[in-house]
């Protein structure tokens, strides 16, 4: 799987064949039919590994937290965490949606619904004078700007690119950035 994220983080979906992601694993094109019947399943059982690495965590969150704005902390170092740690997977998850089919993509949809609609909760928590339709927007920007690392390289250590982004996140939810690295 991380031979296949790589890969299609580079070259794209279309780019890249399951030979190239075979050979990347060690293994031969055609070895991969003894675990995914098809290249497609490869680009699915990804966007499932992210979707639901980011679902339990802010379930776990919004369970572990009585404070909905440590609440967002969390979430927003999550996210910010999670794209550093696996880059390669969360470009595939930005970039290739329009490749799976589209029972997945219904899928999908339904599982991003439910991690922002998290967000959104602890948000309009926070800060009653926003409706849900404002949090969706803010929400939606939010992880939008953190998800923009994924984009550019920058000269800045990684922890430094990290605080802009949490920082970056924060503001785009009106919200103070915490003065200390969230739990």
């Amino acid at each position: 799987m991380e031979a296949a994220a790589d890969l299609i983080a580079r070259h794209g979906y279309l780019g890249v064949s399951l030979s190239d992601i075979g050979a990347a694993a060690g293994i031969v094109g055609s070895g991969i039919y003894r675990h995914f019947n098809s290249k497609g399943a490869i680009l699915v059982e990804l966007f499932d590994r992210v979707i639901d690495h980011l679902v339990l965590s802010a379930e776990k969150s919004v369970a572990a937290s009585p404070d909905p704005r440590i609440t967002l902390d969390i979430l927003i170092t999550g996210h910010v965490d999670f794209v550093f740690q696996r880059r390669a997977l969360c470009k595939v998850y930005v970039r290739e949606a329009a490749n799976l089919p589209e029972t997945d993509q219904m899928r999908l949809r339904w599982k991003q619904r439910h991690y922002v609609a998290l967000w959104e909760d602890a948000l309009c928590t926070v800060r009653p004078e926003v409706s849900p339709q404002v949090a969706r927007i803010l929400v939606r920007s939010a992880v939008s700007s953190i998800h923009s690392a994924l984009n550019f390289t920058s000269t800045l250590e990684t922890d430094a690119v990290a605080g802009v982004l949490r920082g970056a996140a924060c503001r785009v939810l009106d919200l103070e950035p915490p003065t200390a690295p969230s739990p």
